[in-house]
């Protein structure tokens, strides 16, 4: 059994992610570690304040390099994030209209990266908690615009809710094809919204899988699971989040723990076993 990728508008996308999030100084090293321990999707973001997108376009490059493969081998995702979201390292003008500050970080993104076009760029958060501002429908526009330029594939958001995701789809020209949220175990692993993007063909992508939850590894039932396949609860735990059609993504900084994880392609739990783990926490 073999499940890495998925198949999106015809196009093969990993179903596990390396995501770059608070490495700093090791970020490059790291990203190209990733690489080559079987990655082959990469998520980071334009934003300095949690991101080195500059590294991880180093690391990317090196990995290239040394290869000798081609870019089109690799997914990169990346993000424009709101002034709210920086700190003082902006990769745009504060004093711009939103959608040019879009426009100048996607291009300082394509820059970073070495590539002139990105698989997928989500909305790094909305700017309101509830509902979707005048400052998100002006970002988004000014994605479709990217998208149109045919910069980039896919369009996506991250850091949704329910609500604001509804909105979203409702008032799109260009659908998120993508939705990256925290996932956890209390709420279901996100159910709401995961029912959503099943209904709209969306392809949700599960962050904080391990770090948000880790309440559920004292839980017995977990471990009988984990014991039953002689595996790692961490790996149940992702092997779940795709059977349920999550893409997953991993920040470890472990070398071991990164082939852990992506030895989760080689079993696959049994419908009994995935829902006792969609409830595990709910109660």
């Amino acid at each position: 059994m073999d499940d890495r990728t998925m198949l999106i508008d015809g196009i093969a996308v990993p179903r596990f992610l390396y995501g770059t999030a608070w490495k700093e100084e090791a970020t490059q090293s790291l990203t190209t570690l990733a690489l080559e321990q079987g990655f082959r999707g990469v998520d980071t973001a334009n934003q300095r304040r949690h991101y080195d997108e500059l590294a991880v376009g180093r690391g990317v490059v090196a990995w290239i390099e040394k290869r000798g493969v081609d870019r089109s081998e690799l997914f990169l995702q990346t993000k424009f994030t709101f002034r709210a979201g920086q700190d003082d390292r902006l990769p745009y003008d504060p004093t711009a209209p939103i959608a040019q500050q879009v426009e100048q970080s996607f291009a300082s993104s394509l820059e970073h990266l070495a590539t002139n076009s990105i698989d997928s760029y989500l909305l790094h958060g909305p700017s309101a908690r509830t509902e979707l501002a005048r400052d998100d429908w002006e970002a988004w526009r000014a994605m479709e615009a990217i998208h149109d330029s045919q910069r980039v594939r896919w369009l996506g958001v991250s850091n949704v809710s329910l609500r604001q995701l509804q909105q979203l789809c409702d008032g799109a020209r260009i659908p998120p094809r993508f939705v990256q949220n925290r996932c956890y175990a209390i709420t279901g692993w996100d159910q709401q919204v995961r029912a959503f993007c099943r209904e709209r063909e969306i392809v949700y992508q599960g962050f904080s899988l391990l770090t948000a939850n880790r309440a559920i590894f004292g839980r017995a039932e977990l471990a009988m699971i984990a014991e039953r396949y002689r595996r790692d609860m961490a790996q149940i735990v992702f092997r779940f989040a795709l059977d349920v059609g999550m893409i997953c993504l991993t920040g470890t900084t472990d070398d071991k723990h990164m082939v852990m994880d992506l030895d989760v392609f080689s079993f696959g739990l049994k419908p009994d076993e995935i829902e006792q783990i969609e409830a595990l926490a709910m109660h």
